[in-house]
């Protein structure tokens, strides 16, 4: 992520390195912090503020710019305040300490998945009050928890609830995919996730002795099958010039459990997949 210059530097991007600082990291986010972060950025805004909590330590926030015509269905723009876990060692610099370099780079956990967005909304928001614009639509900001984990205790029971129904969004964006240059496309929802998990089980015993229909032996033929059908829709997105991502199914093997001592022959052993 990159700013304008390391001499003097735009309040919105000190606003951005406040943001990253605040470790909302999984598996353990300090969700407490993002949520007193945006009551303040609200307050500065001139904004209204919800706070929805869907399940007990998961705080949906709502910052709203109340349109001229109430009448009309609202524009929601969404970002979730959760970020991925972190390997410090393969860092040049600390995740979490938003360090800018001289060229105005920006190092963090979070500066593209996907706190750049939120900050984005505020920024825009921002401008267009100073500028003095008013719309007839209400615009809606939702800053919600768990994205990287399913969105469980998040979105999927915030839409449940009659705070969410209250909003009367006719119009959403959310994230996209991260860019390599200082662009920011926006797409169209073109592919949803679907994640799956497979257990197999078999025959446990030592592993000093050649078992036959073992849970490794049946795993091992599920995960052939999804990676070769995996390179069955890469070929046909790289041999068709015409297709775009969204019309083939993208799928990873994210993770693989099983197994108790290096001398024990699991009975059960799991692969997940990531399918978009």
């Amino acid at each position: 992520m990159t700013s304008k210059g390391p001499e003097e530097e735009h309040p919105s991007v000190t606003l951005f390195r406040q943001y990253l600082r605040i470790r909302t990291v999984q598996p353990k986010p300090d969700y407490g912090a993002a949520v007193a972060f945006f009551e303040e950025t609200a307050r500065q805004l001139g904004l209204g503020c919800q706070k929805v909590e869907v399940a007990p330590g998961y705080v949906v926030t709502v910052l709203t710019w109340p349109g001229t015509n109430p009448t009309l269905s609202s524009i929601l723009l969404n970002s979730h305040t959760d970020v991925v876990p972190v390997f410090k060692e393969h860092w040049s610099h600390d995740p979490f300490e938003a360090f800018k370099d001289s060229e105005g780079y920006i190092y963090a956990r979070g500066a593209q998945d996907m706190k750049c967005v939120s900050i984005q909304y505020l920024e825009a928001v921002r401008r267009l009050k100073v500028e003095g614009h008013r719309f007839p639509r209400t615009i809606h900001m939702t800053f919600v928890p768990d994205e990287e984990v399913g969105g469980h205790q998040g979105m999927e029971l915030f839409v449940q609830r009659p705070e969410f129904h209250a909003l009367r969004a006719g119009f959403a964006l959310d994230e996209g995919i991260a860019n390599p240059t200082d662009a920011f496309t926006v797409f169209y929802s073109e592919r949803s996730p679907w994640w799956v998990r497979v257990t197999s089980t078999g025959r446990p015993g030592h592993a000093s002795r050649f078992m036959e229909d073992t849970a490794a032996e049946k795993l091992h033929k599920v995960v052939n099958s999804i990676l070769a059908f995996r390179e069955k829709e890469w070929q046909r997105l790289q041999s068709n010039p015409h297709l775009k991502e969204g019309s083939v199914t993208s799928v990873n093997l994210t993770k693989l459990e099983g197994g108790v001592a290096y001398n024990v022959i699991p009975a059960t052993m799991s692969a997940s997949f990531d399918f978009r």
